[in-house]
């Protein structure tokens, strides 16, 4: 079920339409490495924000790619979804994955400051 999200900490919509919209995800593997990078992000964001942190308490990713043409795109859609956060970070290129579609895995240790 989509979430919709209007907080009270900023203005109300000024109009009929929401602020934001959570889109559940279908379970279904996105074929590329942006995708999979961002799959990875969303969950671990999501994960964070159960324990009242973000991705800005990230301060370590270990990082397992399937391929080693993917990092320059991985680097990418990595630097577009954490932002500022600059956590320490360990990019190991190994030659498969639990299921052989998953091109990325992505661990993180978080600290709350």
């Amino acid at each position: 079920m989509n979430r919709k999200f209007n907080p009270s900490s900023i203005a109300p919509p000024g109009g009929r339409y929401t602020h934001a919209i959570e889109v559940p995800p279908d379970g279904s593997t996105p074929e590329d490495i942006g995708g999979q990078t961002e799959n990875c992000f969303r969950n671990i964001a999501a994960i964070l924000a159960d324990a009242d942190m973000s991705l800005a308490d990230v301060v370590k990713i270990t990082v397992f790619l399937t391929n080693e043409d993917e990092i320059a795109g991985f680097r990418a859609a990595r630097d577009r979804l954490i932002g500022e956060a600059r956590p320490t970070s360990t990019l190991v290129v190994v030659s498969r994955l639990v299921r052989p579609e998953w091109r990325v895995e992505i661990e993180a240790v978080a600290a709350k400051a």
